[in-house]
């Protein structure tokens, strides 16, 4: 599991947060897996206390499901619940994008080109960690130059839950979303076309909640 990994004794509470988000969102960690506290300090190199920290986080995330005196378990992938967090963070990347696109200058949106082409390669090679990651980056030049702390964290929140079920899909065989549309988007802000934009962020944001659409 290579995101349960020892990490260095620095904010210790928030790379342990981190760790083991990456590692459910990644599967390592699968739906319904029990999880002790004791046990991935271990693996992680911590005391139990920052791990604890993370695990009360988790479960206001909705990634672990919590029963006082019995146990805590990595929760199910849930469609509406999916659709639901698809919806708050499409929204606000639209937010973001308003707020960005007059703001935006060469060097993010050679930033954006870049992601771009690095979230092409990753879906040609099946690289699907590669893919999102890239992703992540590209998305994430808008969210900075906007500048809305309340977005971005809303943002942090609840994009892992997507994740999840983009990689499971992903993984049976379901196709990446297409470079094209990051195309596009690059391209409106590039020309300062803000309502364009929001479009086109509204577009590819759409299609993650259609993930979470019954086959």
């Amino acid at each position: 599991m290579e995101a349960l990994r020892p990490v260095p004794r620095t904010l210790l509470r928030d790379r342990a947060y981190a760790a083991i988000r990456d590692a459910i969102v990644a599967g390592e960690i699968e739906p319904g897996a029990v999880v002790r506290d004791a046990e991935l300090a271990e693996r992680l190199g911590l005391s139990r206390a920052p791990v604890r920290e993370a695990f009360a986080r988790l479960v206001d995330e909705g990634l672990l499901e919590s029963k006082p005196q019995s146990y805590t378990r990595v929760t199910p992938v849930v469609a509406a619940e999916v659709r639901d967090a698809a919806a708050v963070v499409g929204a606000m990347h639209e937010l973001v994008t308003r707020a960005a696109v007059p703001r935006l200058r060469d060097a993010d949106l050679d930033l954006m080109r870049v992601s771009n082409v690095r979230f092409a390669a990753a879906v040609k090679a099946g690289d699907v960690d590669g893919a999102l990651r890239a992703d992540d980056e590209l998305h994430d030049v808008l969210v900075r130059v906007a500048g809305n702390r309340a977005a971005a964290a809303t943002v942090a929140r609840y994009t892992p839950l997507i994740r999840r079920l983009e990689r499971r899909r992903f993984g049976e065989g379901g196709s990446c979303r297409s470079a094209g549309l990051h195309d596009r988007l690059i391209e409106a802000c590039a020309a300062g076309d803000t309502e364009a934009a929001v479009r086109i962020t509204a577009d590819i944001w759409r299609s993650l909640a259609e993930l979470a659409d019954p086959d």
